[in-house]
Formats: C-alpha cells, structure tokens, sequence
C-alpha cells in the first residue's frame, strides 16, 4: 500500500504537465499578426519551453533509488517532492510570449469576487487544479485580472472560459498557486 502511495504522489506532480497539454481541443494558430492584435490562440502546452521536462528528476531518482519501492516517509522521496514543489514554483516561462496578444480557455479559480463577478482569478488547464488536488506548475498557471473594474461574470467555481488579452511573463503568488503569466483581460467569454 505505501509502495503504491509513494508513486501515485510522484505520478501526480509529472502528470499534471503532460495532461495541460490536452485539456483543450483547440486549435493553434501559429502566426500572430500584431499589427491588428489578432491573438494567437495557445495551448496550454504552448505556455512551457521545449526543453522544459520535470520528468527527467522522477527518472533519475528511479533508476539511483528505486523510488517505487520506497515508504511514504523515506528521506529520498522525501527530497525528491521537495525538490519537484520548487521546480513547479519556478518552472520556467516562455520569454516570447511576453507582451503578445493572446487567447486562451481554461478553469476558473476566484480570487477577488462577489460569487456572480470576479475581477481576479486564476486561470488553469484542469478541472480541480489548487483547490481538490495539488496546483499545476507556475507556467502551467495564469493570473488574470480584468480591465472591467465591474468584474467578469462568472457562474460558478471552475467555469471554463476564453481569456483575450495581453500575456506577461511575470510571477505571482497566492494562497492557491503560484502563477508564471499574467494577462490583463480584454474579454472573458464562456467555453462553448
């Protein structure tokens, strides 16, 4: 049972990465026009660098250590989410996003609201993400803030949306997650 515990936990944090990719059937434009501020349209995975891959840790600490067959309370798995809970707060930004427009759909996660508007939330690929189970990484986490100072209406929490506006790599931290990006809305639209 432990043995198997230990895993699902490491599994989790790897997981998380590999299934933003796919939260979404959208389709990618590939060119931006920024001349009209035609935003390009991302996926979540569009928000990580290639060379990016956390999994890389998970395998070495496999093949030194033979985690899988490690209790819970080991020192070495012990070190090993450790050092994945940091690699997520700091996981690197796709720099040539900064300062681009953009439109992207994910979950809502109220941070400023009345329960019908919100003028700030946290915008994440799956369903569940910092409140049932662990937050994404900070570059699978986007803070939007609205220019409506009204707010957004917002039926529910996790409500999926498109978010339209203009992406910042630039950290921010709450009780929830940490986010790599954030964009100031020009639109909030439901997920349809």
């Amino acid at each position: 049972m432990t043995r198997f515990f230990s895993s699902q936990i490491l599994s989790i944090f790897v997981v998380f990465v590999s299934l933003s990719s796919y939260a979404f059937g959208a389709d990618t434009v590939t060119a931006t026009n920024t001349a009209t501020s035609d935003p390009q349209v991302l996926e979540w995975d569009d928000l990580v660098p290639a060379d990016y891959d956390p999994e890389q840790i998970v395998e070495e600490y496999r093949r030194k250590y033979n985690i899988d067959e490690l209790p819970d309370d080991d020192p070495i798995l012990v070190e090993l989410i450790q050092k994945l809970k940091i690699l997520d707060k700091n996981a690197p930004l796709k720099e040539t996003l900064n300062g681009k427009p953009v439109k992207i759909a994910g979950y809502v996660v109220p941070l400023q609201g009345d329960g019908q508007k919100t003028t700030e939330f946290l915008l994440v690929p799956y369903f569940g993400a910092c409140i049932h189970v662990p937050p994404p990484p900070s570059n699978q986490t986007i803070y939007v803030s609205t220019i409506d100072k009204n707010g957004a209406d917002i039926r529910k929490l996790y409500d999926v949306v498109w978010v339209t506006g203009i992406i910042r790599t630039q950290r921010f931290s709450s009780e929830l997650a940490d986010a790599g990006y954030m964009i100031e809305a020009q639109s909030i639209e439901p997920y349809l």
